[in-house]
């Protein structure tokens, strides 16, 4: 469906207005695709977007292909240590210089003209130089760079050479990221790799699942009465007045679910062990002390919360999930499982195990999800003046002593939160 209104900077602002309240979207958020161009220029080509996890570029020439928007682009590490994240668009005529998803390499080589450059982007050779004497200068041409900033891992990129530094971006949810990265139990985190997918609708409708709590009991009936009793009662919180939501300012926002594990290091000895990994408790105590044994198995499902970065990664758990808007009605989501660098193997495999079990694509997660969004993208066209209510909560949203905006983790608070931030960038002139 075409939008009849276009967004020219001038009358923008108004249009705006209408589309977000503060209880509120209007139904055309998800399908207009003249208001998704502007998204594309005006947020993903303006902000911070996640692009990579540093272990998956570790050494040298390690390199890995996504793209920001549509702009497709290459995470590289150079010979000197440095993560850059390059435009994957050669300077002669334009073709990519690099179409595998991940790998090792000296350099990228354009396969059309056979121009090649170096790990840091610049131009080191062309063929039959003699063509451009005097017209061409190599030190002109490199791979165009984006700006670059990583916290406690995470990398981030912006086309936006001006934006403000990444620290303030994150802003309160660098807190949450510091808890989050415990649950590698004293060893770092890695990524243990992924699976891709696509669904038909719009970025948002995935952005306002993350911390929406209100589904977890509903969509995921199935994946509940999958598993043990003992994992079914964790994350059971719709009544938990200790399971809140927090929105963090900037879009960011987290919502807790499991509380006794928010502070992985936090652990006074009186929650059991699931039984179900009392093999690996028996594996690991052949060469870990107990309190290690304990703190490995403790976080096996990662943290207890799911953090929601604006406008495209979630740290979920025991997973990153990161979206890529195709279009104003697809989608592409990665899951990306985790582990412990340096780890013991049989807990790294278990994680994959459970990561499998919900997140990939014969789990009992994932599909729901996806069926859930899509079945959202189908209605948001029937009736064009019915809003989309993102008012749950507000009875009893209250603000914390640093700001944060707090209500129960069945709120939805994230959601504003996002919106709020969705609002500013897109009415900023």
């Amino acid at each position: 469906m075409c939008s009849q209104e276009t967004y020219h900077p001038l009358t923008f602002a108004p249009k705006v207005d209408r589309l977000v309240q503060a209880d509120r979207v209007d139904g055309s958020m998800y399908y207009d695709p003249d208001l998704f161009e502007a998204e594309l220029e005006r947020i993903f080509y303006k902000t911070w977007v996640w692009v990579a996890h540093e272990s998956e570029v570790r050494n040298a020439g390690d390199f890995k292909t996504t793209r920001i928007g549509r702009q497709p682009l290459i995470v590289v590490r150079d010979k000197t240590g440095t993560i850059r994240v390059l435009e994957n668009r050669c300077r002669h005529r334009g073709a990519t210089v690099c179409e595998k998803q991940k790998g090792n390499a000296t350099g990228f080589t354009c396969p059309y003209h056979s121009w090649s450059y170096g790990l840091d982007g610049k131009l080191r050779a062309f063929p039959y130089p003699d063509g451009y004497e005097d017209i061409l200068d190599k030190q002109e041409l490199p791979l165009r760079s984006l700006r670059v900033e990583s916290y406690a891992g995470m990398v981030f990129a912006s086309f936006n050479q001006d934006v403000e530094p990444l620290t303030d971006f994150l802003g309160e949810a660098k807190h949450w990221i510091d808890l989050f990265m415990k649950q590698g139990a004293g060893y770092p985190i890695k990524t243990q790799g992924e699976h891709k997918f696509r669904f038909q609708g719009n970025w948002k409708i995935q952005l306002e699942n993350t911390t929406d709590g209100y589904h977890f009991p509903i969509v995921h009936k199935s994946w509940m009465s999958s598993v043990d009793e003992e994992t079914s009662e964790m994350l059971s919180f719709m009544t938990d007045e200790k399971a809140v939501t927090h929105a963090l300012g900037n879009g960011h926002s987290v919502m807790v679910m499991v509380p006794e594990h928010v502070d992985l290091d936090q652990d006074d000895g009186s929650e059991p062990l699931q039984e179900r990994f009392s093999h690996i408790v028996e594996a690991l105590s052949k060469d870990y002390p107990p309190e290690q044994v304990r703190r490995i198995v403790r976080s096996l499902h990662g943290a207890g919360f799911n953090l929601n970065l604006f406008p495209n990664v979630a740290m979920s758990m025991a997973f990153f999930r990161v979206l890529h808007p195709v279009s104003a009605t697809e989608t592409e989501i990665r899951h990306i499982a985790l582990g412990m660098d340096g780890g013991p193997e049989i807990a790294n495999r278990e994680r994959l195990r459970i990561h499998e079990h919900f997140q990939g694509p014969f789990g009992f997660g994932s599909p729901d999800d996806a069926e859930a969004w899509e079945r959202v993208q189908r209605g948001s066209l029937a009736g064009k003046d019915v809003p989309i209510l993102v008012n749950r909560g507000l009875n009893r949203e209250v603000e914390a002593p640093n700001g944060d905006k707090v209500s129960h983790a069945t709120d939805e608070g994230g959601m504003r939160e996002a919106y709020r931030m969705w609002k500013r960038m897109m009415s900023d002139e």
